[in-house]
């Protein structure tokens, strides 16, 4: 008795420990900061320090195309003089101020610490420094040995400076990056004009998309009494149908916590001000797509500017991909949950009316997620042909990725009726909205989820969550011991949790906030 006692406590003190601090970010986000360094820590280092315990987890969860690991010994001085090449390379592939980010992530094993031993014998380090290139998965529970053949992880044999080691990544991947790149300067940007796979790495930007819109609402005080439902639904939305399962453990744990830490009691007249700031507070201790977000870039969603796309193209793809993850009887909550959150959440002020005015010129509920989904993209339209306009007169368009009406034919030919213009707006051109579902569903369904797939990352968590486990009410609920218990167990067991839900809130009615 007393073992389990002890067993359950535990438990419970993993989860507040992991829920209720702040905890350190992620190796990328760390580097180049001054923020927990131990002794030795270098601020303008940007190579990630691998050591056997983080070496897969690093390599795994990386959204970078290729990785360079380099094995080197502290005490050797042609690694302490090779530290400033390395470093000049890292500079533009590493952290949230890369200068071409997303592409290449710099690494680095120190095999004079005991801990490294097996880790270097097994990729056969018979000199320092040693330098290996491959897709960052092909290291992952991986060795290398000098005659083995067929191998996808490749020597580096010539990089001993940083101009050398610069020319050989040029010359595999059939770029022209230079050691003096800025950022927005000298990109090679991939076009998603023809190419379909590309909004595989937006599954990275959409977890950034959800990140940065929790921390602007917290760093804006927005949570009050009148928007606290708002939330509440939309987190509820996220947890049932995030495409990121990281995004969905991260949800649930805000939303289990919500009435604990934010009451509707909390906002008296008295004490409002008192009450928005402990909100921001208590919440910002909160990760909310877990540690290793942000990480301060953008993926598909990079502009050729510092002021283009972003933000907002994550934010979009977000609102598509759970457009077409909901189920027929969930796509009116959908449509009051995503309504609801830009109204009271977005802070660009002419973005915001504009969407609210689409939401309200529906005046039926959506009872088929086709046709909650098929609303989103012409009122995605809708938004792209107002900002065609806005940019051609003002010239603010990103010149790499100009506004157009969705999906290009490029991208969906079946998309268009053979007698549709492809000059005119979307309210004119003649759709097959059959087929603009079927590709919505494959694009921001299957597709945007497909490098988490090859990464081993969308494991089931169990039974699937649905909205009707988790909505009966705007008002988050308070979960018992047990169920903290249990989500500390199972690492959030959505099904269980939905269970909970289920049987507290089965008779209470949802407020509605849009007719």
């Amino acid at each position: 008795m007393s073992v389990v006692y002890w067993i359950l406590i535990l438990n419970l003190w993993i989860l507040k420990a992991t829920s209720l601090q702040a905890g350190s970010r992620t190796v990328l986000r760390d580097i180049g900061s001054n923020n927990g360094g131990g002794a030795g820590t270098d601020p303008k280092d940007y190579a990630v320090e691998l050591n056997i315990t983080n070496f897969d987890e690093v390599l795994k969860d990386t959204p970078a195309t290729y990785a360079i690991v380099e094995f080197f010994a502290h005490w050797c001085p042609a690694c302490r003089n090779y530290k400033p090449h390395y470093e000049k390379v890292a500079r533009l592939f590493n952290g949230p101020e890369a200068v071409h980010p997303g592409i290449i992530l710099m690494t680095r094993v120190d095999c004079a610490l005991k801990i490294n031993t097996k880790l270097c014998d097994k990729f056969s380090v018979g000199h320092y420094p040693m330098l290996f290139w491959a897709p960052p998965t092909k290291f992952v529970s991986a060795g290398w040995e000098p005659n083995q053949a067929k191998s996808e992880i490749r020597l580096i044999d010539d990089g001993r400076t940083a101009e050398r080691l610069l020319n050989w990544i040029n010359k595999q991947i059939g770029s022209s990056y230079g050691l003096d790149d800025e950022k927005f300067e000298n990109e090679h940007l991939p076009s998603n004009i023809s190419d379909p796979g590309q909004i595989a790495r937006a599954i990275y930007d959409v977890e950034e998309a959800t990140t940065t819109a929790f921390d602007i609402i917290l760093v804006h005080k927005m949570i009050k009494s009148e928007t606290r439902a708002s939330l509440i639904k939309y987190l509820q939305l996220l947890v049932a149908h995030h495409p990121s399962r990281r995004c969905r453990k991260g949800s649930a744990e805000v939303l289990v916590n919500f009435d604990d830490l934010c009451p509707p009691d909390m906002w008296s007249s008295d004490r409002h001000e008192v009450a928005t700031n402990n909100v921001k507070e208590v919440l910002s201790n909160f990760q909310i797509c877990g540690k290793e977000v942000p990480r301060g870039y953008w993926m598909f969603c990079r502009g050729s500017k510092n002021y283009t796309r972003g933000f907002s193209c994550g934010l979009w793809v977000l609102m598509h991909s759970l457009s077409v993850r909901i189920e027929d009887g969930e796509s009116q909550f959908a449509f009051t949950a995503i309504c609801d959150f830009i109204h009271n959440f977005f802070i660009c002020e002419e973005c915001r009316q504009h969407f609210y005015e689409m939401c309200s010129r529906v005046t039926s509920p959506f009872s088929k997620a086709r046709d909650f989904a098929l609303w989103l993209w012409s009122a995605h339209n809708e938004v792209n042909e107002r900002l065609i306009k806005e940019e051609a007169s003002l010239e603010t368009a990103d010149p790499k990725f100009p506004k157009i009406i969705w999906p290009p034919k490029q991208l969906c030919p079946s998309c268009y009726h053979p007698r549709g213009s492809k000059d005119k707006g979307s309210s004119q051109i003649e759709w097959d909205q059959d087929e603009v579902f079927k590709f919505l569903i494959s694009y921001y369904g299957n597709t945007l989820v497909s490098l988490y797939k090859e990464k081993g990352f969308l494991a089931e968590d169990g039974t699937k969550a649905t909205l009707d486990d988790l909505v009966a009410s705007t008002n988050a609920v308070v979960v018992p011991l047990g169920a903290a218990l249990a989500i500390a167990l199972a690492s959030c067991a959505f099904g269980a949790l939905a269970c909970y839900w289920r049987s507290q809130q089965k008779n209470r009615k949802p407020r509605r906030s849009w007719n």
